[in-house]
Parts: C-alpha cells; structure tokens; sequence
C-alpha cells in the first residue's frame, strides 16, 4: 500500500465493512454479481455519511448566520477604508478575531468527508488491482470485478486501456463513454450548486475579501473535477455524483426554507410569504414565525428586503409582531370601520343664517 493510502487505512476497513453490509442487503434483492448491488451500496454509503454530517452541516449553517451578523460592520469597514484595501482586509480578518467567525467555514463538509472518500478510492483501486482490502475478501473481490453499471466495471477507469477493461470483462468504448458521461454530470452539478449559491443566497451588498476567491472557485473547482474524474474508477465517480446531488438538493431546501438575509433568494421568500399571510391573515408555521421575528427584531437594522416586506404589510392593513404572528393594524381597524360605517361619525354644528348670527342671544330669565 502506498503513503497516501496508509495515511487513510484507518478508515479503509470501516468503509469497506459499511459497503459490504449494504452489498449483503442488495445482494439479496438483486443478485451478489449485479453493478446494481454494488452500485446501490456506494450509494446509500453517501447517504449514511451525509445523514452523519447534518449536525455538521447545521453548525456551518450557524456560523453563516454569524457572517451575516456581522454585514453592517463589513459594510461600515468598507466605507471607512475603501481607498486602502490593505488596511480594509486587515479590519476585516481583526473583526473575525474577534468575533470567532470563520469565513471558510463552508468548507467543513467537504473537509469532513474527504477521508471516507478517499478511503473508497483505495478501496475500489485495490478491487481493480485485483487486491483484498478491508473487510473485502477473495470471493467478494470477484464478484465486485464482475459487477457493471451500465456496462462499465466498477472498478474500470477513463484512462485504463483496452486490455484493463477486457480484464474486467468489458469494452473500451462502453468504459469511455459511461465514465465521460459521469465525470461531465459530475462537473455540472458541482458548478450549479455553487452557481445557485453564488446567485441567490448571497447578500451582494456588501463586498467581502472572500467573495472574489469564490466566484472563481465555481469554476475552478468543475474543471479541477473534469481532469481529476478521468482517473477515479466508476465507483467513485457514483460516490462523487451522489453526494453532489445530495449537496445541491440540501442547498435548495436551505435556500427555499432559510434564505441568506439581503439575497435574491430571501427577496422570493418574502415575497411568497407575504402572498401567505394575505391569503391566510396570519403567519402559519413555526420556521416561518421564526423567520418574521428576527426581522422585526431588527428594528431599523433590516435590509432592504425586509423592509420591503414590512412595508407591504403595512399597506395590507397587517403588523408584524415580536412573536412572529401578524395582526390587522390599529390604522387598518380604524380606515375599515369608517369604511363600512361602523365608526361614530362626529356630529355637525346646525348652519346658521346671517340674521340668526347677528342677533344677540336673549337674556336667561331668573327664577
């Protein structure tokens, strides 16, 4: 075994134990030798390592809500120092000192799971190579060997020749094309899912060092991908293109259900919230209710999203309230009570005539 493979034998053999249990359960269902068996284990080996790394991921989303704590003072920082960018990165990495924010902190799930990855990568290099690994003995090496998806062994790589994937009971061409088709569904999904990010759920108002670094990143990291892709065999590639999509799908629901504050995607969500009270009178749903409270929680410190939003309320007759319900307004009460006559109308003096205002009142008799 090489160096970089022992620095992740630790965790080889407890991948290979997770795959080989869930290759047990398909097994049974779809045969021991089907690419769907194994297949279908390395996927559902991505959905037990992503479901492990929610409280992870629920910590990253805490420390964006952080960043975004901080957006006034950024912006303030920005304004005092916009002729000395030194002096305004300095300003700027001193406030997250000081404040414990970590602007890379979206960085953590890929970090976390980079061992289990890199421990399948061995794993199925070793099946290629026609190596036990793990947990991984002679019998389930020959059946992992023969097992194809979409005609591609699972351990057969873009750059094997043709005499590898005849080795592995399969043609050139079919290895080509199905691995080809996985790395650019690979690519793809990586730069949508950091586009999506990049578009809607980042407050562009206000300029941050970093935000540069990751508009780049949205490209780079694809390409790295594209060329990294054509040496990972079509197991890993099905780890890779599962947990992106697993990324993304993770990343709307958080878009949709919890915008970044000052986004595009927060605008659409208080937009469609508002056509929710509208239609309902009041705020339905607890992360709703959560949502409406920190905004009226912030007082004159609401973007302009949120006072977008206040305001339509406010012409719809409706306060927004510290608990995140809305009621009609004491105004709106008062305009539709007038409207439909229910308020007191106040009472008009009698007109007098001219002759009536020049006579002088007659004296109170006494008794």
């Amino acid at each position: 075994m090489d160096t970089i493979a022992s620095l992740f034998s630790f965790i080889t053999t407890p991948v290979s134990w997770v795959i080989v249990q869930f290759h047990s359960l398909y097994g049974a269902i779809f045969g021991p030798d089907s690419g769907w068996a194994w297949g279908l284990s390395i996927v559902s080996l991505v959905v037990l390592i992503r479901i492990c790394l929610i409280p992870l991921f629920v910590k990253q989303i805490k420390a964006t809500r952080g960043m975004q704590a901080l957006q006034p003072k950024m912006k303030a920082i920005q304004e005092r120092y916009k002729n000395d960018k030194q002096r305004q990165s300095e300003e700027m990495m001193k406030l997250y000192k000081e404040t414990g924010t970590n602007p890379l902190s979206s960085c953590l799930p890929i970090i976390a799971q980079s061992p289990f990855f890199f421990a399948l990568y061995h794993v199925l290099s070793a099946i290629a190579n026609g190596q036990t690994i793990g947990v991984i003995n002679q019998s389930l090496l020959e059946s992992a060997r023969q097992a194809h998806i979409f005609g591609a062994p699972l351990a057969a790589k873009f750059t094997d020749s043709a005499e590898k994937a005849a080795s592995l009971g399969a043609s050139i061409t079919d290895v080509r094309i199905v691995t080809a088709v996985m790395i650019v569904l690979m690519s793809l999904s990586q730069f949508y899912t950091q586009r999506q990010l990049m578009q809607k759920n980042v407050d562009l108002s206000v300029k941050t060092p970093f935000m540069q670094q990751q508009k780049m990143l949205m490209y780079i990291f694809p390409l790295i991908f594209a060329v990294m892709g054509i040496n990972f065999p079509v197991g890993v590639l099905v780890y890779w293109l599962t947990t992106n999509l697993w990324t993304m799908g993770q990343q709307m629901y958080v878009i949709n259900q919890n915008p970044t504050p000052g986004s595009k995607a927060q605008d659409q969500y208080l937009t469609r919230l508002l056509k929710h009270v509208t239609t309902h009178g009041d705020v339905k749903g607890r992360g709703k209710k959560k949502i409406v409270a920190a905004i009226v929680a912030k007082g004159p410190d609401r973007n302009d999203n949120e006072r977008k939003f206040i305001a339509a309320l406010t012409k719809q007759g409706l306060a927004a309230q510290a608990d995140g319900s809305v009621i009609k307004s004491a105004e709106a009460t008062a305009d539709s009570d007038a409207a439909s006559g229910g308020a007191a109308k106040r009472q008009q003096p009698k007109r007098q005539s001219k002759s009536q205002r020049q006579t002088p009142p007659k004296p109170s008799s006494k008794k």
